[in-house]
């Protein structure tokens, strides 16, 4: 699809899911858990339980492949949270990186002054306070004195870490333009009002790439619209509906005061369209920034032209959670199989947290034994489940509702010839395969080479 195409598809239909379903699926089902549940939570914090955090890592994985190991102009990068001080100075995060906060003076809720229409509070009426900035930096001590000397933040986000290791990457990997370093790791920020579930939380981890270009108007464009479609198209790989995402470039009054471009990527979620991915055209802001407080050059010398330059950065930058609660909206649904409703969680294979689940049809014949070793060795390749409590029925339900993209059943035959019933989750077709091609035949199915 066209950049144009793609942000003229803005209409989208109705889900079949609400917030407060996908919010109690994944609490029931272990996808996600408040924080600290068993003391009433930590506001908008929220713990991956043991589904989530295969959902995640597949997600995270999908994404590395993708941008870094399929390509040979990205590199990757870990850097620390805590960096010095003087970092979030030259970024301009200690002085920009603010929202506008109101209180009540009434029921003394506090909210961001953006985000209200009107004079009185949307909660209680009562008047509100004048508007102030608030930094959404979270701020700490490094060291055994709690003093201004010894204050350090927590990154807001990823990139500057990508900025301030510029040289050293370019020193030791001996890169040329245009190319990339990305990396995944938490950032944090105070948000005043977080809320929707995963989609705004204080605490995150991001998917961020900047990919240094030229500093060219024209070569500057091209890699935009490049990565604004890569980005768009990623998402359709893997299972968001064209009619649930679109682009939106962002106006000149809405620009981060370092965005010379910015277009998002926004998904139809269930309380409307929000924010799912960032590409920004950076310029060479960050690295000018840095080399100014730094006293570093953090240029880039040109072998070809024999020129020294800063580069311009083009950056997708993308929150895991958010993408987590994309793509399981986007698989929720509910039907009828066999006169009997489901809930079916319609992953994609590849991020699907349990590949194949594993059934034995009665629990005596040694089909048990025979569908341990099965689990077994199918456990060498994908994670797998295994259940043999109640009809076979109500064990395909359970494992739809997780969306495990397979089901593998041992039952009389087996013990004859060795072949089983492989069923896949969105048709509930079934298949005889023989045991000894069944981890080849999943593996296809998956499509890991994809």
């Amino acid at each position: 699809m066209s950049l144009s195409e793609a942000q003229s598809s803005v209409a989208g239909t109705k889900r079949p899911v609400t917030m407060e379903k996908l919010v109690n699926l994944c609490k029931r089902r272990g996808f996600v858990f408040p924080s600290s549940d068993i003391y009433g939570g930590l506001g908008s914090t929220f713990d991956y339980g043991p589904l989530g955090i295969e959902l995640k890592r597949n997600v995270k994985e999908a994404w590395w492949r993708d941008m870094v190991q399929r390509r040979s102009d990205v590199l990757g990068l870990d850097a620390a949270i805590l960096m010095h001080p003087r970092t979030w100075e030259a970024s301009g995060h200690l002085q920009s990186f603010t929202d506008p906060l109101v209180d009540c003076k009434k029921c003394k809720q506090r909210f961001r002054a953006d985000h209200i229409t009107g004079d009185r509070c949307p909660e209680c009426g009562g008047e509100l306070t004048e508007a102030r900035r608030f930094n959404l930096m979270f701020k700490t001590f490094m060291g055994p004195v709690e003093d201004e000397a010894s204050t350090v933040y927590l990154r807001p986000e990823t990139a500057q870490g990508i900025f301030v290791n510029f040289d050293n990457i370019v020193d030791t990997q001996r890169v040329k333009l245009p190319f990339g370093v990305a990396q995944i790791g938490k950032s944090f920020r105070n948000e005043i009002t977080p809320g929707n579930f995963i989609f705004r939380t204080r605490e995150f981890e991001q998917m961020e790439m900047e990919f240094f270009v030229r500093p060219n108007a024209e070569e500057e464009e091209r890699w935009f619209n490049f990565w604004v479609e890569f980005r768009y198209n990623w998402f359709l790989k893997y299972g968001v509906a064209r009619d649930h995402l679109r682009m939106r470039p962002h106006g000149a009054e809405e620009l981060s005061h370092y965005s010379r471009g910015t277009t998002d990527l926004e998904f139809l979620y269930p309380f409307g369209w929000g924010e799912l991915e960032g590409i920004a055209k950076r310029g060479s802001y960050d690295l000018d920034q840095h080399a100014k407080y730094s006293g570093r050059d953090l240029t880039y010398f040109d072998d070809e032209t024999k020129e020294r330059f800063r580069p311009w950065v083009i950056e997708p930058a993308l929150g895991v959670d958010r993408a987590m609660l994309a793509f399981m909206l986007e698989a929720y649904d509910e039907d009828v199989v066999e006169n009997e409703e489901r809930i079916v969680m319609r992953f994609d294979a590849r991020l699907a947290p349990i590949k194949v689940a594993v059934f034995p049809l009665l629990r005596k014949g040694g089909q048990p034994e025979k569908a341990q070793a099965v689990r077994e060795e199918l456990q060498r390749y994908f994670p797998v489940a295994y259940d043999q409590a109640g009809s076979i029925g109500r064990r395909y339900r359970r494992q739809d509702e997780i969306g495990t993209p397979f089901g593998v059943t041992i039952d009389h035959q087996t013990m004859d010839d060795d072949t089983v019933t492989l069923r896949d989750r969105d048709s509930t077709q079934q298949e005889r395969i023989p045991i000894a091609r069944l981890a080849s035949e999943i593996s296809a199915r998956i499509g890991w080479h994809r």
